[in-house]
């Protein structure tokens, strides 16, 4: 049912921008088309655009180049998002503080800031390890475990923060 409210709604968007795409398409002059096309909303619903024939001649200041995000700090953010193609199936980094184990709920804080919880009901004791380096990894499915230095078994777990 969702699935097809969700059509219903994209399928009303989509017959609003092709009216938009039209009407830009009829205007003769090059810089009038450019100025219809360039005032169609992206991904919103569809409002009329200028008169045709008037294009509105604002200066754009060059921005200088934005920095790139790094893909490793949402790595594990958000199971209902899509995972890019440029983000990592793997980060590694360092756990906080001494561990001897794990049980279902056991918070990690990483050095890099992220904090992880164990999602299944897996618990192990391993010796007691200070600042010990892990490894987050998604496997196929998506399903992303953290391998602890000196353990045996890799805990699934979800991101928090």
């Amino acid at each position: 049912m969702k699935a097809l409210l969700l059509l219903l709604a994209v399928s009303g968007s989509a017959l609003a921008s092709d009216a938009d795409l039209l009407r830009c398409r009829s205007i003769a002059d090059v810089a009038g088309r450019v100025a219809c096309y360039d005032a169609i909303p992206v991904a919103t619903a569809a409002r009329p655009a200028a008169a045709p024939g008037v294009a509105a001649a604002t200066p754009v200041a060059p921005s200088a180049p934005a920095a790139k995000p790094d893909p490793a700090a949402n790595f594990g953010l958000s199971a209902t998002q899509l995972r890019k193609s440029d983000e990592p199936t793997t980060i590694e980094s360092t756990l906080i503080g001494t561990i001897d184990g794990w049980s279902a709920g056991t918070l990690f804080k990483l050095a890099n800031g992220q904090i992880w919880r164990v999602a299944d009901d897996s618990a192990a004791s391993i010796s007691e390890v200070t600042n010990p380096k892990v490894r987050i990894s998604r496997n196929g499915i998506g399903t992303i475990f953290l391998e602890i230095e000196g353990a045996s078994q890799a805990p699934r777990v979800r991101r928090l923060q």
